[in-house]
């Protein structure tokens, strides 16, 4: 009797320890499997067996992550300071990597994100960071990007969120936003008076080679002074009018 519970006592251990031993991994799960503290291999998805005591798991998601940086104080290259939050989407694609090379992948994102956050906009202008942000956001991934590939990390976007602004800035701003507007205005008005100006003179070159058309234009005007109601109209005799008499009066 002794025996056969003590034989029903090591088969229970067996399988508590085998049943301890199972793991599941769902399909965006990854297992990095230690083995005596060494790496051994990654395992997933799919039902997996860690021996207990020998061996050691660490799970590893490999969605894409979403995450948001807090808002850092940034000098614009023209000496603005300016609070600018952004978020970062990032996944693990070497979960090998992500658990052996660095803490805590998460973590480390997080802080390098924040510090080429400051470092890339603090190279710009204010103006570029209100005007160029798809700009800012590539070249602030590509740099991401690049610093945690060793990580086995992807940084697959990088999105500025909000640039908060001073209120005495606001109004610096949208003075010279007017300001723009009114030498735009003025420049186009210009455009307008230099192209009228063109047109006057190109019309003065062609009437003035033709007297016929200067007559007609003269007797267009007259026209349309007739039409106005005033009570008086002086205008001048043209010259070509009375130069044939003028010219008989001399061959007299």
């Amino acid at each position: 009797m002794g025996f056969f519970t003590s034989g029903f006592a090591v088969v229970v251990i067996i399988l508590l320890l085998l049943f301890s031993s199972l793991r599941i991994m769902r399909e965006y799960e990854r297992a990095v499997v230690f083995m005596l503290g060494r790496f051994w291999k990654v395992k997933g998805p799919g039902l997996i067996i860690v021996l207990p005591v020998i061996q050691q798991a660490v799970r590893v998601d490999l969605r894409v992550v979403v995450m948001d940086v807090p808002p850092q104080d940034v000098i614009s290259r023209d000496n603005v300071s300016v609070k600018v939050n952004a978020v970062v989407y990032f996944r693990v694609v070497d979960p090998q990597r992500a658990i052996i090379q660095v803490e805590d992948y998460y973590a480390a994102t997080s802080q390098l994100a924040q510090t080429t956050l400051r470092s890339v906009l603090g190279k710009h202008e204010l103006d570029e960071m209100l005007a160029e942000r798809d700009k800012l956001n590539a070249d602030i991934q590509k740099l991401l990007d690049a610093a945690t590939d060793a990580w086995g990390i992807k940084v697959t976007s990088v999105e500025i969120k909000h640039v908060d602004i001073d209120p005495t800035m606001v109004r610096a701003i949208a003075q010279q936003a007017e300001a723009e507007r009114t030498r735009r205005a003025k420049i186009i008005h210009a455009e307008g008076e230099h192209q009228a100006a063109e047109k006057l003179v190109q019309a003065a070159e062609l009437i003035s080679k033709s007297p016929q058309a200067l007559q007609l234009r003269y007797l267009q005007t007259l026209s349309s002074l007739a039409s106005e109601r005033t009570s008086t109209v002086v205008f001048p005799l043209p010259i070509d009018l009375i130069t044939p008499f003028i010219d008989a009066l001399k061959n007299k």
